[in-house]
């Protein structure tokens, strides 16, 4: 049973610590769509995501009045738009983006997620379609989310993928280039993407999946960042139990929302992921919560120790209040989006070569960076690779989001607004990786894959 003080200390995390709901997705399978004729199956799709989710806003909507919690996003996502658009004689995929952007704008929902491939063992006409095609559909929609799944423990790199990879990036930068390479922000480069994922850009609809599932995402940076002033200069057994209680803490406020959610919708309820997602809010970062554990800035040494006890501890808390913890859980490291990480890149104590590091015991990996606009392809490619690796090799996912920021070099200002935030440029290696990337086919999967 709930005390009065636990429900106490929960309003006090949501009215001054910065404790939200972050997103309330649904996702929805769109198998049943294909058709021939793409303008069919686009119209499927839409007529589709319409029936699902006509409820979803006004639902979180009832729920934030309800119960006090802010609800920051509702979401959606589907099913890999690659495998249901393969049965169109068309390869114009940009209609099916135009129709999920409608739908999205219809429901009344921030993003949509799912305008995705899965290409970590090869290409199918379709993944091939749906790749050429990303430039296009993210700076022609406002609302639509894109990912590619290039890597996976099991089966090694696709290098062939990576390669593309790098150059769909540039191309959409160069078509978002008005606002700052603003459709890289919507694009995500995976290795080892999870299918109940409910952060945006990496959502998908996994075809393990039932019909319709809610999945929540509960975020609270400012809540540990505030438990941990209480034991400063405690030992890190110590940081690493009062982070627990407070994820735990979390994570039921989660598992109440999506079950209220899912009862009130009359979908199954999936999975609780709890990241710790920051924004450029100030008291909302990532960075200051290993800056309270004794870190001058975040970057220096010591912060992957740091961020390595706190990613643990999110998720070992998060396990113990739900019986269905999943998506990514743990903690993001988003530059643009934690005012904190953006200080250190400022300061320039916060490098990618460290960033890379740290996805190493982070939820996700690079993630929301800008780079100069002038970085070659083959650049981008040679750093999704390394981040790739870092997946495969120790069976966790890792992400690649990176926007190289058309007309802008090392030190200026790249502009989002929102939960996108803003982000200085920082420098990337100026030698060159383009030899390596032209070769082309797979790095095979390492030993540890063979667990069967």
């Amino acid at each position: 049973m709930l005390k009065q003080s636990d429900i106490l200390q929960t309003l006090d995390m949501i009215d001054h610590q910065h404790l939200d709901v972050r997103t309330i997705t649904m996702g929805i399978s769109l198998r049943d769509c294909a058709n021939p004729d793409i303008n069919v199956c686009a119209q499927n799709i839409y007529d589709k995501i319409c029936r699902k989710a006509e409820n979803l806003v006004a639902v979180g909507c009832s729920i934030e009045s309800e119960y006090g919690i802010p609800i920051v996003n509702k979401r959606i996502s589907v099913t890999p738009i690659s495998m249901i658009a393969e049965s169109c004689t068309s390869a114009d995929y940009a209609v099916i983006a135009r129709a999920l952007d409608a739908a999205a704008k219809a429901c009344g929902v921030n993003f949509i997620g799912g305008y995705s491939a899965l290409v970590h063992k090869g290409f199918t006409i379709g993944d091939e379609r749906l790749i050429a095609s990303i430039p296009e559909a993210l700076s022609t929609t406002d609302l639509v989310c894109s990912s590619v799944n290039v890597a996976t423990t099991k089966a090694g790199i696709n290098m062939d993928a990576v390669a593309r990879m790098g150059r769909v990036i540039k191309e959409t930068a160069r078509l978002t280039a008005d606002a700052d390479g603003l459709g890289c922000a919507k694009l995500v480069v995976f290795a080892n993407a999870v299918e109940d994922n409910p952060f945006m850009a990496g959502a998908f609809h996994g075809i393990g999946e039932p019909e319709c599932v809610i999945n929540v995402g509960v975020s609270g940076p400012g809540v540990v960042h505030n438990a941990l002033k209480a034991v400063h200069n405690q030992p890190f057994d110590v940081v690493a139990e009062t982070i627990k209680r407070t994820a735990f803490r979390v994570t039921r406020m989660g598992q109440l929302v999506a079950q209220v959610a899912s009862e009130r919708l009359n979908v199954p309820f999936g999975v609780v992921d709890l990241s710790l997602a920051p924004t450029p809010a100030i008291g909302d970062s990532v960075a200051r919560i290993l800056e309270e554990m004794g870190l001058e800035v975040c970057g220096t040494h010591g912060t992957t120790a740091a961020l390595a006890l706190l990613n643990d501890a999110v998720k070992k808390g998060g396990i113990m209040a739900s019986s269905h913890v999943g998506g990514l859980s743990g903690a993001f490291i988003p530059v643009s989006e934690d005012e904190g990480m953006i200080a250190a890149a400022e300061r320039g104590t916060l490098t990618l070569d460290k960033l890379e590091a740290m996805t190493c015991v982070c939820s996700v990996g690079l993630d929301m960076i800008a780079v100069p606009g002038d970085t070659s392809a083959e650049t981008i490619s040679a750093i999704i690779a390394d981040e790739a690796a870092i997946g495969m090799v120790n069976s966790k996912t890792t992400a690649v989001r990176l926007i190289p920021a058309p007309g802008k070099t090392v030190g200026d200002q790249v502009e989002f607004g929102g939960l996108l935030g803003s982000a200085p440029v920082i420098p990337v290696h100026p030698e060159s990786a383009a030899e390596f990337i032209a070769r082309g086919g797979r790095i095979p999967a390492p030993m540890q894959s063979l667990k069967n």
